[in-house]
């Protein structure tokens, strides 16, 4: 049985900082950066008559309740015939983050900020991405407007890009907007304290909604893998919580997939190279197959987008409370996105889990590289200049950003293991319900749910394969390691 210190928040930073360099990743930021901080004295002022000011929109933003670098706002104006124009709104971080400059450079080792249960480590220096390049409340900002005519069928008939000067009303947070939406709880303070805001969100919830109809009706995935907090009571862990999806967090997430549909659109449309998100064909398609067989459901042999997400529609209405368990074995068994280079006039590979050819990152310049890389491109695009980056060093930035995006998950799912070995160090020898996530050569792994951890079956892993249910008793921890060991004692029932 393994002793551990007081379970802290202060312990858990330290192994995420260790993490964090031993997967080559900067946790702090460097003299050169700081001093170019410092150096920034204020927000970038817009100039030019190309800059459109949009000031007077009832722009505003929904994030995490504690977020502060705020990358979009959003707008609807109503149309004809039931049409909405959709503007999403982007901070231009480029403004104030030149290329090769020490925090370009810092941004480009790591390429994402990294948020572990412990702390977070930004791409850019807070003072930048919380404040002068966030869509903060109340600040006139700077930023990328992404427009999109969505018809009433939830079709994209038109869009267009171009630079404005945006002022975000209202700051809010994903779960008061959602529960107002669903109707169980009253609108947010934020939100009532704007004339007309309320109307002006159930117009971009009808059209997020529209939009999603038409994207599931082309194949695209509906997942509901849990993720999770971490809790802490005055600098001790408490517990780990889901984080569930809400129809506010769909909202965003709808326009993000679509305004990301449109840049890479209009890059190929300007004869640009880019750089795509791309999640290829699963190679494990048989086990998905044996996944649904198991309930009586039949795929074809190959991949086939649609009928997998047909299956998985069945499967949360008949089981909604073990739908996340299935959703997230056919999570591992999809793989992982990635990024790769297209050049004008190439077909892209396409996003398997959302049923799209077209797509990049470029809506969180403040929290991730590849989607900075895309706003100097469209800057360049709309300038009419010619492309800053070269096809071979997207090709060499797609690799890097791939690799430096695994680490950082690596980083954050390590500090995730760790809190959990914290809460379940004092109950070695008791029995857990879980789902198998992993069986290679390099292990086999379960995911048990109270508290939501994942560790290794190391006796009893025999035969298992991912998405079976197993009944696992709990036989070690490591939390500076993040090791969980679990033995398999039975079936689940």
């Amino acid at each position: 049985m393994t002793t551990t210190q007081p379970a802290g928040r202060d312990q858990l930073q330290g192994i995420a900082h260790a993490a964090m360099l031993q997967r080559g990743l900067l946790p702090d930021f460097s003299a050169a950066v700081l001093a170019e901080t410092r150096q920034i004295a204020q927000a970038a002022a817009p100039s030019g008559a190309a800059i459109r000011d949009l000031r007077g929109l009832l722009w505003a933003s929904i994030d995490n309740d504690d977020s502060r670098d705020l990358d979009q706002l959003s707008v609807a104006e109503p149309g004809a015939g039931g049409a909405v124009k959709i503007l999403v709104a982007i901070a231009d971080v480029d403004a104030l983050v030149r290329r090769d400059c020490a925090i370009d450079g810092h941004a480009w080792t790591n390429t994402t900020s990294v948020y572990t249960a412990a702390r977070i480590f930004p791409m850019l220096p807070e003072r930048l991405s919380t404040d002068l390049t966030s869509l903060g409340e109340g600040e006139e900002r700077l930023a990328i407007v992404i427009e999109m005519v969505v018809a009433a069928d939830g079709s994209v008939t038109a869009s267009d890009i171009y630079r404005a000067v945006v002022f975000n009303r209202a700051k809010l947070a994903y779960n008061g907007v959602a529960a107002w939406l669903e109707g169980t709880g009253p609108a947010p303070a934020g939100l009532a304290a704007v004339p007309g805001l309320e109307e002006q969100l159930r117009i971009q919830d009808k059209a997020a909604q529209a939009l999603k109809r038409v994207r599931h009706a082309h194949g695209a995935l509906r997942l509901e893998t849990l993720e999770v907090r971490a809790v802490f009571d005055d600098g001790a862990l408490a517990d780990l919580l889901p984080d569930e999806k809400n129809r506010a967090k769909e909202l965003i997430e709808d326009f993000m997939i679509a305004a990301n549909g449109a840049t890479a659109k209009y890059l190929e449309k300007k004869g640009f190279p880019s750089l795509r998100r791309v999640l290829k064909t699963p190679k494990r398609w048989e086990r998905i197959v044996a996944l649904a067989a198991q309930s009586g459901e039949r795929l074809p042999p190959t991949p086939d987008a649609a009928a997998l997400d047909a299956f998985l529609t069945r499967s949360r209405e008949a089981d909604p409370a073990r739908f996340p368990d299935l959703s997230l074995a056919v999570v591992k068994l999809l793989g992982s996105g990635e990024y790769a280079l297209e050049l004008p006039g190439q077909l892209a590979e396409g996003h398997f889990g959302l049923a799209v050819r077209d797509y990049t990152h470029s809506t969180a310049p403040n929290r991730r590289f590849p989607d900075l890389i895309a706003q100097r491109l469209l800057k360049a695009a709309l300038a009419g200049q010619a492309p800053p980056y070269s096809g071979e060093e997207l090709a060499t930035l797609a690799r890097h950003c791939t690799d430096q995006e695994d680490n950082a998950q690596k980083v954050e799912r390590q500090v995730r293991k760790s809190a959990a070995a914290l809460l379940l160090a004092p109950r070695i020898g008791a029995h857990f319900d879980g789902i198998v996530t992993g069986a290679s050569d390099k292990g086999t792994w379960v995911r048990i749910s109270a508290p939501a951890a994942e560790g290794r079956i190391v006796r009893g892993f025999e035969g298992l394969d991912v998405g079976e249910r197993v009944r696992v008793q709990l036989v070690h921890t490591d939390v500076a390691r993040g090791f969980i060991d679990f033995s398999a004692v039975g079936p689940r029932p």
